[in-house]
């Protein structure tokens, strides 16, 4: 897989979301250099970006694998914290089940957590706040991919938006994403295999995300002992472009833990 390497100190892993790629969540870079030594690791995962994805990638299955073979090779015993968004997510709470202790701290944003889409608990699409002068500025296409996901239209959150996912959304290989989204759902539910996770952990969820929800992501919480939840007004499923003061502090706040936790030790039970 592709990936983007920033910095040293202790290795956290960043997971983008579907279509998408690891400039999505570039944008949080500043969030890491003021909160200590990180060594921030972005993918691309399978399909998207600049990772190339055969014909064996067919799942979510195949794509965890490939996260969990890449974060082997990058990290090899070294503990680590884990970052995911949306189907992102969904790969990182893979990677606690698969690493147990050797995760340091889990942050979800938007995370997907119901994989079938019909069984999800969904708000109605939402819109707060419309700027028809600024849709009718910009091109068709990049109009309709924005006007489908701002919850708050604004020159500033168009403008976040533009650098961060429409640069994903214009280069992703269909046909890999087609065969992904056959098989979406992972085999195993990622909670059932760990008996608990310890790790300070972040849930933050958008109030007028119609895509993954909210509701969802609060009842998660329960399988985290050490977690936030906060669930961000006035944003969508890209919440932490929404919303990225809230973001950055609540961020913040989960890196600190991050790193209090490393220094006293943790603690995770496999029931596999």
């Amino acid at each position: 897989m592709h990936s983007v390497d920033c910095g040293a100190g202790t290795p956290i892993l960043i997971i983008h979301g579907f279509c998408v790629d690891h400039r999505l969540l570039l944008g949080l870079d500043p969030v890491f250099e003021a909160h200590g030594q990180w060594r921030r690791v972005y993918v691309d995962l399978p399909g998207m970006g600049q990772s190339a994805a055969g014909p064996e990638i067919d799942s979510a299955d195949a794509v965890a694998e490939t996260v969990v073979f890449f974060a082997r090779q990058a990290f090899g015993a070294e503990k680590f914290a884990v970052l995911g968004n949306s189907f992102g997510g969904m790969i990182a709470r893979h990677m606690v089940a698969e690493f147990g202790e050797q995760v340091l701290g889990l942050a979800l944003l938007c995370p997907v957590v119901v994989a079938d889409h019909g069984s999800r608990t969904l708000p109605a699409k939402t819109v707060l706040q419309t700027d028809p002068t600024l849709l009718a500025a910009l091109e068709p296409a990049d109009a309709a991919d924005y006007e489908a996901m701002a919850v708050v239209q604004s020159p500033e959150n168009w403008l976040r938006f533009r650098d961060a996912a429409l640069p994903g959304f214009r280069v992703f290989d269909q046909a890999a994403v087609q065969r992904i989204s056959s098989s979406y759902a992972l085999r195993t539910e990622p909670e059932n295999r760990f008996a608990d996770f310890q790790g300070p952990t972040l849930i933050l969820a958008g109030r007028q995300d119609h895509v993954v929800g909210f509701e969802d992501q609060t009842a998660l919480a329960r399988s985290y002992a050490q977690s936030t939840t906060a669930v961000l007004d006035r944003a969508g499923h890209n919440a932490h472009l929404d919303q990225p003061e809230l973001t950055a502090a609540l961020l913040g706040e989960w890196l600190e833990r991050v790193r209090d936790w490393k220094d006293r030790g943790v603690a995770a039970r496999s029931i596999e």
